[in-house]
C-alpha cells in the first residue's frame, strides 16, 4: 500500500525521472543557475537543498552518499578549460562535480540551515505546450536579506499622528508656494 507517499511522477519513468533529477542538480551546481518549468524546479529543490546539507556534514560517509546520489560526473564547460582528452576524444582528466560541492559550495553555506535555493518566476512561457518558466539558482549566504517589512497593523494612534504630521508638511509647503504669488499680485504698482 501506498499511504502517505508522494511523490512527483512528471509523466516519466522512474529511471528517466531519477536522471532528469541528476541532471538538472548537476547543471545547477556547476552554473549556480538554471531554467527550466516550474514543476521540474520544485521536483529539483528538494534534492539539491539535501545534497548540500550533507555535504555540508562533510565526512566520507556524506561524500560516498552524495556519489551515490548525484554520481560523480566531470565538468566540462564550453570552453574546455582544465579537460584532456585521449585520441578518441574520450575525457581523461577534468574537474569533478563532487569535489566542487564539498570544496565550494558546502563550506560557503556553513552558517545557514537551509534555504539554499530560490525559484525566481519569468513572465515569458515555453513555445510548445506554454510551460511557465523559471530560474532556480542557488542563493548568495553573503548577501544581507532585506528583511524589513512594510508595516500593516499597530499602534492607530501612531498611523494618525504620522498622517497629521505628513499633512502639516504638506500645507506648510502649499502656502510657501504660495506666498510669492501674492505678494507679486498685492504689491504696489509705481505711480
Amino acid at each position: 500500500m501506498r499511504h502517505r507517499i508522494v511523490t512527483m511522477k512528471l509523466a516519466r519513468t522512474t529511471a528517466h525521472r531519477r536522471a532528469m533529477m541528476r541532471n538538472l542538480a548537476a547543471a545547477l551546481f556547476i552554473s549556480g543557475r538554471i531554467k527550466t518549468t516550474i514543476q521540474k524546479a520544485r521536483f529539483v529543490r528538494s534534492f539539491v537543498e539535501k545534497i548540500i546539507t550533507l555535504a555540508k556534514v562533510g565526512n566520507l560517509a556524506a561524500r560516498r552518499q552524495v556519489i551515490a546520489e548525484l554520481q560523480d560526473r566531470y565538468i566540462v564547460d564550453k570552453d574546455e578549460t582544465d579537460v584532456k582528452r585521449d585520441k578518441s576524444l574520450n575525457i581523461v582528466k577534468a574537474p569533478k562535480l563532487i569535489k566542487k560541492i564539498f570544496d565550494q559550495i558546502a563550506p560557503k553555506y556553513a552558517g545557514v540551515s537551509g534555504g539554499y535555493t530560490r525559484i525566481i518566476r519569468l513572465s515569458e512561457r515555453r513555445i510548445g505546450d506554454n510551460g511557465e518558466l523559471v530560474f532556480l539558482e542557488l542563493t548568495d549566504p553573503t548577501q544581507d536579506k532585506n528583511t524589513k517589512k512594510s508595516k500593516t497593523g499597530g499602534n492607530r494612534k501612531l498611523k494618525a499622528q504620522s498622517r497629521i504630521a505628513l499633512m502639516n508638511k504638506l500645507l506648510k509647503v502649499e502656502k510657501k508656494s504660495q506666498a510669492p504669488k501674492q505678494e507679486s499680485q498685492e504689491s504696489p504698482k509705481p505711480e
